[in-house]
């Protein structure tokens, strides 16, 4: 018999799909709420059981306890996961329920006030003797009295939401005047996402690393520590990749966190999974942070590396069952990381993408031969939309092998296989992180991207192994389509490529090589790369297998034995092609298209310096200039709200408004005119 016959979901997305697929394999029934723009979601389709809790706002419908409280009642679940954001770490959310007599898959009440609290944790844990970020854990009323204490701490300083998690309601301040715009931001951001907007400030210690001890414990004193996750690498305090173990930790240093974060757990008599997070510097002093008292987003890489479901074990412990496992028994094998995959545009800002989601193509999930493996947890489908209303989560892809080099290789090759059309997406920017130095030396902080990418994203550049990849997947592309062409109907009699064929390759504007196809199949071939002018030297023949066919987005094959995967989108008279996190539009011409090519005018973008553009979908929640306003660079023009996230709009050089064409309350598209300057 399962330990529940119906468990209901108060999330959506991916989360919620995670949370089901444990659930089926225990042998529980679940039921899936949603809101109005989540009528179609995959959450919904994946359940056993659906009930609709309101309009699109997540203040209207996922965060209304009324609501979720008639759900259970409605269908008779017996328990309630909450997942994370939303109402996981609401102790009312889990009072009610308890009066109900309705079971939370999560920890107590006296837990959640405690430490799912963010400034009573701290003064719990500086009761309690634990290091703490130095701060003020009072509840600060206004902006006036927020710069008084970012004063007396001394900048920088974090402004953070009491309620918040995932980045949400968290700004740094160097300066009076960003804690005056960071409050408010924070303040509004907050309540917004979790219904309460207190929010507190503390020290920002620069360069540090985030490591987090993940715990688990049940209702009979058992309290255990199974590894950390290093999280440094984050932007706006939002979490971009994890990875498990920490490269940084070295076994004393692990042993002394996990202690530490199992005090912490037992002194408020924690049951169920939960996450204490710290900071630690370069001398590995670390600095207890906060408590997260429910599953964290990146809990996939410890399930990885332990071999845990952290779900089962939390639903198991909500029904009252032992944790049979001992600290002993804890073993932390091989290494994984995970990618956030997020519906943004990384060459913009990482400004939110909305819309549908015309091709969804992840790389296939499972263990290969040689012991690696893919997993990839979502909650969307081909044919989807991503709603400006909600988290701009697609998916999180995780791999898992040997060693920390293995898995990154994994993964870069994993990122590379994954098709997404229809929306802007952070692919390229995941796989230029799994190519970069720094993070193959595992020297990281949560300043990472700041300090490696200060002026934005902009792609990577295109070395010389990227050049020979792209243009012989180009080359190899082109006879594919070639040879079907000579065989569709006769025409050319079926002519076989020869050698004798020539092509001109050119990636860009600027980069132009001449090929040489050899072969008459489109599963193997040769493909020779040379400078134009020249001959081919024989000796740099690459020898290429593929199964691709016109239509397939991912080109999957090898050149000379590498397995190659990269992305493929059609363009006029040619291709698009992403490669480890290199982005080329790619031609291939016959030698005299090449010479004709050679002669077509460059094609000049319009002038939009005198406008400005919404740079993503998004509600304007306010306008702070009028038409005829002499502005100044840097002068805050609108803020723009999508995806729970406000973004501030400031004037690039001083000007005068001749024209405002958007109202508080409007729903822009992107690129779409906010207001005009002379």
């Amino acid at each position: 018999m399962p330990v529940f016959n119906k468990i209901l979901i108060a999330n959506r997305g991916e989360i919620a799909c995670r949370v089901i697929k444990t659930a089926r394999a225990m042998g529980i029934k679940t039921v899936a709420v949603y809101s109005d723009a989540d009528a179609r979601a995959l959450h919904v389709r994946e359940a056993d059981e659906a009930v609709h809790i309101g309009p699109a706002p997540a203040i209207q419908s996922y965060l209304v306890i009324d609501k979720i409280l008639d759900a259970c009642k409605q269908t008779g679940a017996e328990a309630v996961h909450p997942g994370y954001g939303f109402l996981s770490e609401n102790a009312e959310f889990a009072r009610r329920l308890a009066e109900e007599k309705i079971a939370f898959i999560g920890p107590n009440v006296k837990a959640i006030e405690v430490m799912g609290d963010k400034i009573e944790s701290k003064k719990f844990a500086d009761d309690a003797k634990v290091s703490t970020v130095p701060g003020y854990l009072g509840v600060i009323n206004d902006a006036a009295e927020a710069v008084k204490i970012a004063d007396d701490i001394g900048y920088p300083v974090m402004i953070k939401a009491s309620a918040g998690g995932g980045g949400k309601g968290m700004r740094i301040a160097y300066s009076r005047e960003e804690v005056e715009e960071g409050f408010a931001s924070s303040v509004s951001e907050a309540k917004s996402s979790f219904g309460d907007d207190r929010v507190f400030v503390e020290k920002f210690i620069e360069n540090p690393r985030h490591i987090e001890i993940q715990v688990l414990a049940d209702k009979h004193g058992t309290t255990l520590y199974l590894g950390e996750r290093e999280c440094s690498i984050q932007r706006r305090n939002q979490k971009v990749i994890e990875e498990a173990p920490s490269p940084f930790l070295d076994e004393k240093t692990r042993k002394a966190m996990g202690e530490q974060a199992v005090a912490l757990a037992s002194a408020v008599d924690y049951e169920s999974a939960g996450t204490v997070e710290f900071i630690v510097d370069k001398d590995r002093n670390f600095y207890f942070l906060e408590m997260n008292t429910r599953l964290q987003v990146e809990h996939p890489v410890t399930e990885l590396i332990t071999g845990i479901d952290l779900v089962e074990q939390m639903i198991r412990v909500a029904a009252g069952e032992k944790v049979s496992l001992r600290q002993e028994d804890i073993t932390l094998t091989g290494w994984a990381i995970e990618s956030r995959i997020y519906a943004e545009d990384p060459f913009r800002g990482f400004l939110p993408s909305t819309g549908r989601l015309a091709r969804y193509q992840p790389p296939a999930e499972g263990t290969d031969d040689a012991g690696r493996t893919v997993r990839n947890d979502t909650g969307v489908y081909e044919g989807g939309e991503i709603s400006v209303f909600y988290d701009p989560m697609i998916a999180k892809l995780c791999t898992h092998a040997a060693d920390r080099a293995t898995a990154t290789t994994h993964m870069a090759d994993a990122l590379d296989a994954f098709y997404i059309e229809g929306i802007q997406h952070n692919i390229p920017f995941l796989s230029a992180l799994m190519e970069h130095p720094r993070w193959k030396s595992g020297e990281l902080t949560t300043g990472f991207i700041a300090e490696e990418y200060p002026d934005g994203f902009s792609g990577v550049d295109m070395g010389d192994e990227a050049k020979s990849v792209l243009s012989t997947v180009a080359v190899a592309i082109d006879h594919v389509m070639n040879s079907r062409k000579r065989s569709i109907s006769g025409q050319m009699g079926g002519r076989a490529v020869t050698f004798a064929d020539r092509r001109v390759v050119r990636l860009g504007d600027e980069v132009w090589q001449a090929a040489h196809v050899a072969g008459n199949r489109d599963d193997r071939f040769e493909v020779t790369l040379f400078e134009e002018g020249g001959e081919p030297n024989p000796e740099n023949v690459n020898l290429v297998h593929c199964d691709w066919v016109p239509g397939k987005p991912v080109w999957r094959g090898s050149i000379d034995g590498q397995p190659i995967s990269v992305q493929v989108s059609p363009v006029m008279n040619g291709m698009d092609l992403s490669w480890r996190g290199v982005q080329q539009s790619a031609r291939v011409y016959t030698e005299r298209e090449a010479e004709l090519a050679r002669l077509m005018p460059i094609k000049v973008p319009p002038d939009t310096s005198k406008l400005l553009l919404c740079p993503m979908p998004g509600l304007v929640v306010s306008i702070a200039v009028s038409e005829g306003d002499d502005v100044k660079a840097g002068q805050t023009l609108c803020v723009v709200e999508a995806m729970k996230m406000e973004n501030v709009l400031k004037a690039e050089r001083d000007g005068k408004v001749s024209a405002i064409k958007a109202n508080p309350g409007d729903i822009l598209a992107v690129d779409e005119t906010i207001m005009e300057f002379e």
